[in-house]
């Protein structure tokens, strides 16, 4: 039976301070928890009631052993999760000042695992078979990782779903011919030829486009071959078009904010689940901006990925309770 999303990219560990509002040098205490982004919106998906799984890999030590068992118990499929022998499992700190300044320390060094992921190794008929295939920016970034993923796109050829999370993330793409956007936009190009869905904050629809005004890069997005554009504008909430014409533009549902970070992964994965039910853009953007809302207002982001009655309730309250 083929998956109803099957996402590839980013996996690692996240050590969040379990104390807000302290900066790291003074944090003594942390929890755990599975985060990269990928991995993240399939865990947002399974918890959303849908068949998952993940193509990424990890360090051969213990935090490997961790984001297996973790995938796992959150019913993600882990067969296509690798070790790769002599580097270490990425591992991600951040600093939690609510409502909006949440740092970002990333140990990706010598290379991450999941930028190892080689097009000779992907059940390529898998990921043509799955309903949603899942690809981001970051696995553009750097080889061999940039070459299986437009295997895998090319591969799938737009059959079923196929979303670009654009994820602009600079610092990852070590190469400084390719770490400018404007150097970086022939590699998001060829993705976007293979893309039904694609999906990014301001930064990133300009970098995929090089246009920032919300309703040009989504049309821009659309010129370029894709179906659906959705564009995240922050406070203002969050932007849909397809190519038949619709629109939505949904605000933010209010929240007391404890730690952004998970918010676009839940984003994520509700929008991977709308797509499946067939709602409307209108319906699927709701949806997804509660289900982002809800991890806010939370410290982790993979095991506060909501569940369909918390997105209803928070919906019908029209806010995050």
């Amino acid at each position: 039976m083929a998956y109803d999303l099957i996402t590839m990219g980013r996996i690692g560990v996240d050590l969040y301070p379990l104390q807000t509002g302290v900066p790291l040098p003074q944090v003594t205490s942390f929890g755990k928890f599975l985060g990269g982004s990928a991995s993240n919106v399939a865990v947002a998906a399974a918890r959303l009631g849908r068949r998952t799984a993940v193509i990424t890999r990890t360090g051969d030590d213990p935090f490997g052993t961790y984001l297996h068992e973790a995938l796992k118990g959150f019913g993600v499929d882990d067969r296509w999760v690798t070790p790769v022998p002599g580097l270490p499992t990425p591992v991600t700190f951040c600093e939690v000042f609510p409502p909006d300044d949440f740092p970002l320390y990333f140990y990706r060094q010598p290379k991450a695992p999941d930028l190892e992921i080689d097009a000779h190794e992907l059940d390529l008929d898998a990921v043509r078979d799955a309903r949603i295939f899942w690809v981001t920016g970051t696995g553009l970034s750097e080889e061999p990782s940039r070459t299986a993923t437009l295997a895998a796109l090319a591969h799938r050829a737009k059959s079923g779903t196929t979303v670009f999370d654009l994820d602009w993330r600079p610092m990852f793409w070590k190469d400084t011919a390719w770490s400018a956007p404007d150097a970086a936009r022939a590699f998001y190009a060829e993705a976007l030829k293979h893309t039904t869905v694609a999906v990014g904050n301001l930064d990133e629809v300009e970098v995929a486009t090089g246009v920032r005004e919300p309703h040009a890069a989504a049309r821009a997005l659309l010129d370029a071959g894709v179906e659906v554009a959705v564009v995240k504008q922050g406070p203002k909430g969050v932007l849909a078009l397809n190519n038949k014409g619709d629109q939505a533009e949904v605000p933010p549902l209010p929240v007391n904010v404890l730690n952004g970070l998970g918010a676009g992964d839940a984003f994520g994965g509700s929008l991977c689940h709308g797509l499946l039910e067939g709602w409307d853009l209108e319906k699927i953007m709701r949806h997804a901006n509660a289900a982002g809302a809800i991890v806010a207002s939370r410290l982790e982001c993979s095991s506060a990925m909501p569940t369909p009655d918390e997105i209803e309730a928070a919906i019908a309250a029209g806010a995050v309770k």
